[in-house]
């Protein structure tokens, strides 16, 4: 990310993208206001001071558990603490349908999954005819039947 494409004084602040926030800006307000610059670079430094500042509150709530990784009910405790609380049943929906969005991505997006389902009898069936496909590269091209896999007596009813 180039330097003017975030707010802050140096690579090392804590920054935003700038361009992210001020489409979040424009959607919060109606269509005929228009924000000055520099407000919008105000807004965005008083979300990066926000974030700190929270993130700061969740940290000691988390020391003080003797606890070495920030949860999500520390993050809830630190809004109480700093006197955010009119915000925590909004920002626990947020993460609850994060949750749940999140959840349906791994289900449905694995990296093999193609979104249709197969029968075994139809996996068996294209997995022979993969196995075929590559005996036919490695063979120069001269594919024979497929090999019809071995069935273990032992397993038909």
């Amino acid at each position: 990310m180039e330097p003017m494409d975030i707010v802050g004084k140096s690579k090392e602040d804590a920054s935003l993208p700038k361009a992210t926030m001020t489409k979040i800006i424009k959607e919060m307000l109606p269509a005929d206001v228009r924000v000055a610059r520099d407000a919008q670079d105000l807004l965005i430094e008083c979300c990066v001071e926000f974030i700190n500042l929270v993130s700061s509150e969740s940290n000691e709530v988390c020391s003080r558990e003797d606890k070495r990784t920030i949860a999500p009910e520390h993050v809830l405790k630190a809004l109480e603490v700093l006197g955010f609380g009119e915000y925590i049943e909004e920002v626990y929906a947020a993460y609850e349908q994060h949750k749940l969005e999140t959840m349906q991505d791994s289900l449905k997006g694995g990296k093999w999954s193609n979104g249709a389902e197969m029968t075994e009898e139809e996996a068996a069936a294209e997995q022979q005819r993969m196995f075929a496909e590559a005996r036919a590269r490695m063979n120069g091209g001269a594919a024979g039947p497929p090999k019809q896999p071995d069935i273990n007596p032992s397993l038909e009813s």
